[in-house]
């Protein structure tokens, strides 16, 4: 039971992550890529970035840390070893001058209400 309830506020999560990225002009082009070393949640393409995104959902609870402290050292290369092996398989990408790592953060209250969307750029 536990484990559905954090499962479905991760899918709230990085759904809401991606229509972030939509309305910040992103293209969402591969949602939850599998890979042996874990999920890649989203990639994002706005026409100059590939942006390899990384979603932490919370809801929030006194004494709670943020979303993003959840990606210390070996998040951030479990995600660049998921990219890497994204890139590798997918031939048909869109082409981006710059790749980049980001980090999306979103909170929500212990009712389930939206509280924030944080989106770092360049996060790691």
């Amino acid at each position: 039971m536990r484990e559905d309830l954090r499962r479905r506020l991760g899918r709230d999560g990085e759904q809401l992550a991606g229509e972030h990225l939509v309305r910040r002009g992103f293209q969402i082009v591969e949602r939850n890529f599998r890979t042996r070393f874990g999920e890649l949640d989203i990639v994002a393409y706005d026409g100059c970035v590939l942006a390899f995104c990384e979603v932490k959902t919370r809801r929030l609870r006194p004494g709670e840390a943020s979303p993003f402290d959840a990606i210390r050292m070996p998040k951030r290369s479990q995600v660049r070893r998921m990219a890497a092996v994204w890139l590798s398989q997918r031939s048909e990408r869109p082409y981006a001058p710059e790749l980049r790592f980001d980090a999306i953060g979103v909170t929500f209250d212990p009712s389930g209400r939206l509280v924030s969307i944080e989106h770092l750029e360049g996060a790691f």
